[in-house]
């Protein structure tokens, strides 16, 4: 897995981790049950300091999509892929209500938006 962190992006690079984890949980690249690397070994990885990595493990763990052995490792939950699934659909809710807010100071209305969101999803869906 590419666990590859953009130190430009405006997002910190603990959040950056987060999200690339829970993505791979959210498509099965990491099931239930399977190991995290170390926090050395993905701080290795991810090319950032073991602190970011162990904030991220520890926001993953919050959220309830891995928990922490102590000594042993840091593994996927079971409710890990709807955990994933949550932020991932709470992420695109956001961003679309970003773009909905744009639209309408920019003088589009919501019928506007709706049929280029409609358009957009058919272009795509066909190509």
């Amino acid at each position: 897995m590419d666990w590859s962190i953009d130190p430009d992006a405006d997002v910190p690079p603990s959040r950056q981790l987060v999200e690339l984890v829970l993505d791979a949980i959210a498509t099965g690249q990491l099931e239930p049950g399977s190991q995290l690397l170390s926090v050395r070994a993905m701080a290795t990885e991810a090319l950032v300091n073991h602190n970011t990595v162990a904030r991220a493990y520890q926001e993953l763990e919050r959220l309830g999509a891995s928990e922490a052995i102590n000594g042993v490792g840091v593994f996927v939950t079971l409710r890990g892929p709807e955990v994933a699934a949550e932020v991932r659909r709470a992420t695109t809710l956001a961003v679309l209500r970003r773009a909905l807010a744009a639209a309408l100071r920019a003088g589009h209305t919501y019928e506007d938006v709706q049929r280029l969101l409609t358009e957009e999803a058919w272009s795509r869906r066909s190509a």
